[in-house]
């Protein structure tokens, strides 16, 4: 798992997650990974693959087309991203 360090917290919002972590029985580093997680992570997020699988019965695809799609796409594997 990848660390951070946070730096120059004004003292306000220290001190609101300090009260928050108390209130939920947690650590302040427990607090701030639960905090990234329910902002970057919503438990109501649409899912890549079920969005895809929506949009295919959105538009009637049927399992031969999809048979068909696969059959026909490009399997070369993607070149790197040169930065």
């Amino acid at each position: 798992m990848a660390m951070m360090t946070l730096r120059n917290i004004p003292d306000e919002l220290y001190s609101a997650l300090k009260v928050r972590a108390k209130r939920n029985n947690r650590s302040m580093v427990a607090e701030v990974r639960n905090i990234l997680r329910e902002v970057l992570q919503p438990e109501d997020r649409v899912l890549m693959g079920d969005a895809l699988v929506n949009a295919g019965q959105d538009i009637g695809l049927t399992d031969e087309e999809v048979d068909i799609l696969e059959q026909n796409r490009d399997k070369t594997p993607a070149e790197p991203v040169k930065f």
